[in-house]
Order: C-alpha cells, then sequence, then structure tokens
C-alpha cells in the first residue's frame, strides 16, 4: 500500500526538519510505500528553501508552494488533488499530531476503515481552549446536520474512496471537519495525547478561530436563517399583542404621553433584531458571492511534483 502524508504549513521553517525525521523514522518499520506531501501556504519565513533542500537529499519529500496564503483548508484541498497514495494522512506541521500514531492508523485502515480518525485527549488543554471549543462543539450540535465530535480534528487517515468523495465536492468556502462526516464511509478513532506545539506560535488567533466555528456552523445547514424566520415571526406576534393592549387601553382610559423607556425599548430591540438577521443573511449572500465567481482555490508558484494537475 501506498501511502501519502499531507502537511499543509505556514511559517514552519522551525519544525519542518524534525517531522520529515520522525515520519522518515515511522516507515522504516512500516512495510509500506509512501510520500511526504508539505503544501507551503505562502510562508514568508525560510519554509520553501527547508522543503526544497530536504527534496533534493530525500525522494519521499514532495511540496506544493502557493504564489499567496489561501489558508489551510486549501492546502488541505490541495495536498488531496496531488496525493498519489491509497490512502492519506493529513496532519499538522507544528508536531502537535505525533507521527508515532502513524502505525495505528494504517492497522485500523487495513482492518477495513476508511477513515481513522486521531482523537485529541483535551484532559491536558488549556482552560482557555477548552471553554470556546466545548461551547462550539454544543452549538454545532444543535445547528449542524453533520455530528462533530469534540477532540475530532484533520489528523486523520483517509482512504482513497474518501480521498475522491472529498474532490468531487469543488465549494469554495470549506469546512472539512464537517466534509468528512458528510461523505461518510466507516469510521473509527484512536485516542492520543494532547501535544504543545513544538516551536513558534499559533496562526489562529482568538478572532480566526471565531471566524472557523462561523464557518462550520454556516456551512452545513440554513437554521441560522430559519433562526431569524422564528425571531421575526414572534418579533411581529409580541409587537401586535402589544399594540393591541395598548389600543384597548386607550379606549378604556384615553390618551397618556408615551413612556420614554416603551418607545427606546421598541427602537433598541427592534433594530438589533434587524442587524442580527441581515449579518446572518449577509454570512450567506457572502458565501454565494464567492462561489459564482469561480476562483481558484490555490494558486501554485512551485512545486517539485511532476503530476500537477
Amino acid at each position: 500500500m501506498f501511502i501519502s502524508i499531507i502537511v499543509p504549513l505556514y511559517n514552519e521553517e522551525t519544525n519542518i526538519s524534525i517531522l520529515h525525521e520522525k515520519v522518515s523514522n515511522v516507515f522504516l518499520n512500516l512495510q509500506h510505500q509512501y510520500e511526504l506531501l508539505f503544501i507551503n501556504d505562502g510562508s514568508s519565513d525560510n519554509s520553501l528553501q527547508v522543503l526544497e533542500s530536504l527534496s533534493q537529499k530525500d525522494e519521499h519529500v514532495k511540496y506544493v508552494s502557493f504564489s499567496n496564503n489561501f489558508g489551510k483548508e486549501a492546502g488541505m484541498y490541495c495536498g488531496l488533488e496531488h496525493c498519489k497514495g491509497d490512502a492519506a494522512i493529513i496532519m499538522d506541521s507544528d508536531l502537535q499530531h505525533p507521527p508515532e500514531i502513524i502505525p495505528e492508523l494504517v492497522q485500523l485502515h487495513n482492518e477495513g476503515y476508511h477513515q481513522v480518525v486521531a482523537l485529541r485527549d483535551r484532559q491536558n488543554e488549556s482552560i482557555f481552549k477548552k471553554i470556546p471549543a466545548n461551547l462550539f462543539y454544543k452549538i454545532s450540535h444543535r445547528m449542524i446536520d453533520v455530528k462533530l465530535k469534540s477532540g475530532e480534528g484533520d489528523f486523520r487517515l483517509i482512504s482513497r474512496p474518501v480521498i475522491d468523495s472529498i474532490l468531487n465536492l469543488t465549494e469554495y468556502n470549506r469546512f472539512s471537519k464537517g466534509i468528512f462526516e458528510w461523505v461518510g464511509f466507516n469510521k473509527t478513532t484512536v485516542t492520543f495525547d494532547h501535544q504543545e506545539r513544538h516551536d513558534g506560535k499559533s496562526k489562529f488567533s482568538f478572532f480566526k478561530l471565531i471566524d472557523y466555528g462561523i464557518d462550520g456552523i454556516i456551512s452545513f445547514n440554513n437554521k441560522p436563517l430559519r433562526v431569524c424566520f422564528y425571531l421575526g415571526g414572534l418579533t411581529m406576534i409580541v409587537c401586535l399583542l402589544y399594540i393591541m393592549v395598548t389600543f384597548v387601553d386607550i379606549l378604556l382610559h384615553g390618551i397618556e404621553a408615551p413612556g420614554y423607556f416603551t418607545i427606546i425599548s421598541a427602537i433598541l430591540f427592534l433594530g438589533g433584531l434587524q442587524l442580527f438577521s441581515l449579518g446572518v443573511i449577509g454570512e450567506y449572500i457572502g458565501r454565494i458571492y464567492y462561489e459564482t465567481k469561480h476562483r481558484p482555490k490555490y494558486i501554485i508558484a512551485q512545486s517539485n511534483i511532476k503530476h500537477e494537475k
């Protein structure tokens, strides 16, 4: 069996060689052919130079370098497009995904599983990361059509049928966690301990993580639009009841001076509801806007792969 290791990266010059060494050592004991495919997402450091040097020393090392920073989702899609393995393992370049569990992923795949997911144990994770993550998964269980599990990420082995199914989904706005679940196929998990980043800083800021969560919620359902519909209907009913009560009060007691609190409350509440609803609708319209452009998901500046698509 031929296995492709796909590693999207951005400004990881200090981690690339260490990851390469660890993966190479793992495959010394595996009776499988492999390629180590790095996707350089427009790094501004010396990541590309490190990849070029490694590829000259090791024929297993392949790389694709983007002309700009297109994001991790584009990097993973590019890796799946260019990998030639019977199965692919997607992992991060910061060594938070331990290569040492690759043999276990391969073994379970040989037992017949099309997706073998590395499940991260969050017990040792920082509370500042754990709380937002748990909140996201609780919301996703109610809002997203596919079921996501806390700790399951991009670190997984997927078979060739799964790869081909994912490549058939050509949308520009991608949320891979949801896509992995949507395509289906039989799946099992392998638990691993949470690892700290080996060197450097995470490229995901707090606000980028929020944006990623919004992408996940919106990408796989129209429930936020339905929530806007229900909120609008509920607000209309409440307003009609208020008008009827006010009208009856006028008939019984005559006209009184309007209250400042009532006017301000109505304006702020209705204004906030309208802005919220417009924001949700705008998110969907924005995604339609990007899809209709039919822009490529990435642009390749340099590669050592001969069978580029």
